[in-house]
């Protein structure tokens, strides 16, 4: 089994906040794909990382899955279909291999 997450930002590299209803269409296709979705979006996580020596921050909600199996493909398609809506140069989906105990 495989759990996916995917790291989105709440505003885009401008820092204007992103529309509710691009992360509503998200939960959806993904519920619709996979069959249920976890979202985690109550209080923001805070992700840091360095560019060319300087420090960038983004407030960002994480969405999980649970897939049999690992489309890379399907998965290569969607980040970049994300990277155009959410208006970002990259972002984060990772997957790890997980036993369901």
């Amino acid at each position: 089994m495989q759990l996916i997450q995917i790291l989105l930002p709440l505003y885009d590299n401008a820092g204007e906040a992103l529309p509710a209803a691009l992360f509503t269409e998200v939960r959806q296709q993904l519920a619709y794909r996979f069959g249920g979705l976890t979202t985690y979006s109550r209080a923001p996580a805070q992700g840091l990382w360095k560019d060319e020596g300087e420090t960038h921050h983004d407030d960002i909600v994480v969405f999980e899955v649970m897939a049999a199996e690992l489309d890379l493909a399907w998965w290569g398609d969607y980040r970049r279909n994300l990277e155009a809506q959410f208006r970002q140069r990259e972002i984060i989906i990772r997957a790890q291999e997980t036993i369901v105990l």
